[in-house]
């Protein structure tokens, strides 16, 4: 395939495409970012109809976890992967391919009738559909100039964040008005057409096959037991205790023992599973640095929001859908700014914009209450849409748009292995503090809820008229019901307390900036390489 010019992407036979043909390219990636986004909203998409789904199913509780669980563990391994099998395949076979096979398993998940064929269903969907995700992010740097770059970025921008935090609410309304079947099915029309026209339309690049011949096995499983496990850790450690359980110290070690082994083998293999050589390069690991914790705003905060309204406020899926619902609209209408943006400010700016919104937002909810709901969650659901929109896009431009294009299928995988890692760190952590303080919160509480307090003798004495229709057990009733009140507001408290953290960790990333330097060219606009 011939090299590009540096204005306009090459055409398949060489000579400079003309405006049909750069619409053909543009509508292919268009379709391979649909694609992409099917295989992001589906790591949420079931968060929202668990009960529905272990109903369906005859789970326990314990094994239901395993739907979202297993998704994430295979997806995990499949997102480095995908750059060296992009490589080898192309990025029409590798991503035809995965998006027909993410078909083919949507299809099986919806056809599963006990819980083990689910686990097994989603875990193959998340492991092919991974590959998904950062091969869309490569073709984005390598075959589209750098004119169009704040047309393309801000659109995968958006998808990827866009994506997972929608998915409650797109699973509540499908499992409301059809069945959780249709979590699955709704993949199948838009899979079988994506996976048609990926094949028909897209020629960015040729295979090499060669790669194949020294494929590293042994580095596939290390990494394999590396991530796997550190996944598994990090989504079922805080349920447990931690370390106290067993199984998580043995998935711990093994996954420690599986990194050591990883890293001395793609240091001796001819043809490793992952390059880490993009990390040589000061922006890109600057970049992953931020990617990591803009993972955590993203995912971290998409899973925090519902819990405290489902806790707190005892809303339905639907109900919390539709309140979470501000923060996509917010980064829908930011993408095309962003997208400005980029062309008249500094990238390391408009990321200061971003982490700034996230630590206002969330400093704000850190002033939560039992009583907040749609209105009070309004300012800092908008600010994190707009901050996810306006940090994701310099972030993206910065770590992947200033490497040679050789380099950028390989550091695509790792720059989005980085904020999926970056969510589970921040889930794990999130999960932990909040059942730390709350009980924390708790043992305060309780010293000021005693006998020997007169506003709470008074409070409980005034509960117990209010409940005298129950004759005897009044007392007993008003005790439970002021017990119940200091769980919820140990549980508010701890919930600002999260958000002070989180406003911490966001306000710091601030001084990490100096860390990157300006680009003073984009890589992009090359075709097939």
């Amino acid at each position: 395939m011939a090299t590009a010019s540096p204005a306009l992407p090459s055409g398949a036979a060489g000579a400079a495409p003309g405006a049909a043909a750069e619409r053909r390219r543009f509508f292919a990636f268009m379709c391979m970012v649909f694609g992409m986004f099917m295989a992001i909203l589906d790591i949420q998409i079931v968060s929202a109809s668990l009960a529905e789904i272990q109903a369906g199913l005859a789970a326990s509780a314990d094994e239901i976890s395993w739907v979202q669980t297993s998704y994430l563990i295979a997806e995990v391994v499949m997102i480095p992967l995908s750059g060296f099998l992009s490589r080898a395949l192309s990025t029409r076979w590798l991503f035809a391919i995965c998006c027909g096979g993410f078909t083919a398993a949507s299809f099986l998940c919806a056809t599963a009738s006990n819980i083990d064929q689910m686990i097994v269903y989603r875990a193959l969907q998340g492991f092919i559909g991974g590959g998904m995700i950062p091969t869309v992010f490569a073709a984005a740097f390598t075959i589209f100039p750098r004119s169009k770059l704040p047309i393309v970025t801000p659109l995968i921008g958006l998808v990827a964040t866009l994506a997972p935090t929608i998915g409650p609410t797109v699973g509540g309304y499908l499992t409301e008005l059809f069945s959780w079947h249709w979590l699955f099915l709704i993949n199948v029309i838009p899979g079988i057409f994506v996976t048609i026209a990926t094949v028909v339309l897209v020629d960015f690049d040729e295979p090499d096959l060669g790669l194949l011949e020294h494929f590293d096995f042994a580095g596939l499983l290390l990494m394999a037991g590396f991530l796997g496990a550190l996944e598994y850790v990090l989504e079922e450690g805080s349920k447990v205790g931690w370390f106290d359980d067993p199984l998580i110290s043995g998935m711990a070690a093994l996954s420690a023992a599986c990194a050591a082994m990883f890293f001395w083998r793609i240091s001796v293999a001819r043809e490793p599973v992952v390059r880490l050589n993009a990390f040589a390069n000061r922006n890109f690991a600057a970049g992953a640095a931020f990617s990591f914790v803009m993972g955590i705003g993203l995912y971290g905060l998409t899973y925090l929001y519902p819990v405290y309204l489902s806790r707190v406020r005892g809303y339905s899926a639907l109900m919390i859908g539709e309140t979470m619902f501000v923060t996509g609209v917010a980064m829908f209408l930011t993408a095309p700014i962003a997208g400005r943006l980029m062309t008249k400010l500094d990238p390391r700016m408009m990321m200061a914009i971003g982490f700034g919104g996230f630590a206002l937002g969330t400093w704000i909810a850190s002033g939560i209450t039992k009583d907040w709901d749609f209105w009070e969650l309004l300012v800092p659901q908008i600010l994190r849409g707009c901050s996810l929109m306006l940090a994701m896009v310099p972030i993206s431009n910065v770590s992947l748009g200033t490497l040679p294009a050789a380099m950028v299928k390989n550091a695509s995988g790792l720059f989005n292995l980085t904020r999926n890692l970056g969510g589970a760190v921040g889930l794990a952590v999130i999960n932990t503090m909040l059942n730390n303080r709350i009980d924390l919160h708790l043992v305060r509480l309780h010293e000021q809820v005693t006998w020997s307090r007169d506003v709470a003798v008074e409070r409980l004495g005034t509960m117990a008229l209010g409940m005298a229709k129950l004759g005897d057990l009044a007392d007993d009733a008003a005790l439970k019901k002021l017990a119940s009140i200091v769980r919820q507001q140990a549980t508010v408290m701890a919930f600002g307390d999260v958000f002070v953290l989180l406003t911490i960790l966001f306000a710091g990333m601030l001084c990490a900036l100096p860390l990157m330097t300006r680009p003073s060219q984009i890589g992009g606009g090359g075709g097939g390489h």
